[in-house]
């Protein structure tokens, strides 16, 4: 469910990457439906264009954009295009991942294989940070969410055999979120890591417990933080968890 967030958490201009489908879209979803402006970036652009038809179809502040996160030209591409356009940017929310690995165990894992998945999931987001950061202080305000996940969580490590690639993307992720955050200290721009937990999509399978509505609460909640919001944590159902 949607619940409340603060007002002026409002009408801010928010990218979220991997939006076309899944937790990605529900994020920009609930944005755009609290009043953001908001930017689906969706590496097939037609795919994009689709999604944030659906959503304007609602009466929403809805726009695609082409965004591969590996490819620096099309992140350069849209830092111009945001700037120009908007003049700023709020609200970065880093979803875009992949899972390439989803049964390989730790011996078995491919080089390729992990190397194809840190190019997404962390230099990704790392690439965005760094694209973005300069408008938020420019602006002296933003929230930056990256969807995590527990399969990162060393507290949560210990039983698990599969995914190795995946898994330490999203703990290199969530060490990622506690530099920037502390790099950033002091500067009204908040960075927290997510983990929406087991969700119905592509990438969770048909058995997963929670829907995507109820995964994208939190990276929304995060999005939408007042000025005295923590930073630096890792999130899941509105409560920090151990890294």
């Amino acid at each position: 469910m949607l619940r409340e967030y603060h007002e002026y958490a409002l009408d801010r201009v928010a990218l979220v990457t991997g939006a076309n489908r899944g937790i990605g879209f529900e994020i920009a979803r609930q944005l755009a439906e609290i009043g953001n402006r908001v930017i689906l970036g969706a590496r097939n652009l037609a795919q994009g264009e689709a999604a944030a038809k659906i959503l304007a179809s609602n009466d929403v502040k809805a726009f695609a954009a082409e965004l591969d996160v590996t490819d620096e030209a099309t992140i350069e591409k849209l830092t111009r295009k945001i700037d120009l356009d908007f003049g700023r940017l709020d609200i970065l929310v880093n979803n875009a991942g992949i899972l390439i690995d989803e049964t390989d165990l730790p011996s078995e894992t491919a080089p390729q294989t992990t190397r194809t998945t840190l190019e997404t999931n962390l230099l990704g987001p790392w690439r965005l940070c760094q694209a973005f950061i300069p408008m938020m202080k420019r602006n002296n305000y933003g929230r930056i969410v990256n969807v995590s996940s527990g399969a990162g969580a060393l507290s949560e490590m210990s039983d698990s055999l599969y995914a190795p690639a995946y898994s330490i993307s999203k703990t290199a992720l969530n060490a990622l979120t506690i530099m920037f955050a502390s790099e950033l200290r002091g500067s009204n721009i908040l960075v927290n890591a997510v983990c929406p937990g087991w969700v119905r999509t592509d990438m969770g399978g048909t058995s997963a417990p929670r829907s995507a509505k109820e995964g994208a609460d939190t990276a929304v909640w995060l999005a939408t933080l007042p000025d005295d919001g923590p930073t630096g944590g890792f999130f899941r159902e509105r409560s920090k968890i151990e890294w």
